[in-house]
């Protein structure tokens, strides 16, 4: 079956897109592998022209379960690698046949991982030849350290994927992983949706600030536009998520106009310091990143 998901990478592919953003756990990985076989055969891009991201879910940290797990992205996308494979969450679960394990009372089932053995593991399959780089999502400083600091570390993690807006800039760690040469992918960096379920209503929606809206104004763009500009003027990747063609349209048309250092300024002046994306239901993981500072 394909759905949304396969018209909206064919939609972003056209719009000049080249990063895709996925992941196993978004069981989406056949329609976005369609659409991009589908777009290199019809000779609008080649394949090293695409940037993929796959990402190991929690429940594949135990080193001999992470080729397996690769090997079932490549296989469901049908391509020979992927151009970057990072760790979804520092938080191992308990491997199994179910991706979010319970007990009977409904709490998460957790699992001893040593991040270290499956950084490891993660280093054969980029000398295998599966994956051209590899990367971390939702590390703080502390967990980043421990595969920096790791003795016989053959493989630096290239990236950090961490929420990353104007209510949430992320100073410090993105100053920390500047000096170490890591680059941040910024998720939600439009905000979120607004869905209690797993997103911190505490704060209010970024795309209604005011701020955004009036320095939108003076370049003819949208406040989302702005949002976007902002974190690639300070070298932030950017993976806004639409299946609407005409946002994903507007969402890449920030490359015509560049912030003043001043307006730069006054954005980052917007820092709430407050996450959207909080994960609390995994808060009493021993590697539940978000107690430290950053």
């Amino acid at each position: 079956f394909l759905g949304t998901t396969y018209e909206a990478v064919k939609v972003a592919i056209e719009a000049g897109y080249r990063h895709i953003d996925g992941a196993m756990i978004y069981f989406n990985e056949h329609e976005v592998g369609q659409a991009i076989r589908e777009k290199i055969a019809d000779g609008t891009v080649k394949r090293e022209d695409i940037f993929y991201c796959g990402k190991l879910w929690n429940t594949f940290h135990p080193p001999e379960l992470v080729r397996p797990a690769l090997e079932k992205t490549l296989n469901t996308m049908q391509l020979d690698y992927v151009d970057l494979y990072i760790v979804e969450m520092p938080t191992a679960f308990k491997p199994g046949d179910t991706f979010h394990p319970r007990d009977e009372n409904g709490k998460y089932i957790y699992h001893e991982t040593d991040l270290c053995a499956t950084w490891e593991a993660l280093e054969a399959c980029k000398d295998a030849g599966m994956v051209k780089s590899l990367g971390v999502s939702n590390f703080n400083k502390r967990q980043l350290e421990l595969i920096l600091k790791k003795p016989g570390l053959k493989h630096k993690p290239v990236s950090n994927q961490v929420e990353c807006h104007p209510y949430f800039t992320q100073p410090k760690l993105l100053e920390y992983c500047r000096q170490n040469e890591i680059v941040i992918v910024g998720y939600s960096p439009l905000g979120t949706s607004r869905d209690p379920m797993w997103v911190n209503l505490k704060c209010p929606p970024v795309l209604e600030d005011e701020l955004l809206a009036s320095i939108g104004k003076k370049y003819n763009k949208t406040a989302a536009q702005v949002a976007l500009r902002f974190n690639v003027q300070r070298r932030v990747v950017v993976i806004p998520k639409s299946f609407n063609p005409d946002r994903i349209k507007d969402n890449f048309q920030i490359f015509d106009f560049s912030l003043s250092q001043a307006e730069m300024k006054a954005i980052e002046g917007l820092n709430k310091n407050i996450r959207f994306v909080e994960l609390l239901m995994w808060s009493d993981h021993p590697e539940y990143p978000f107690h430290d500072d950053y």
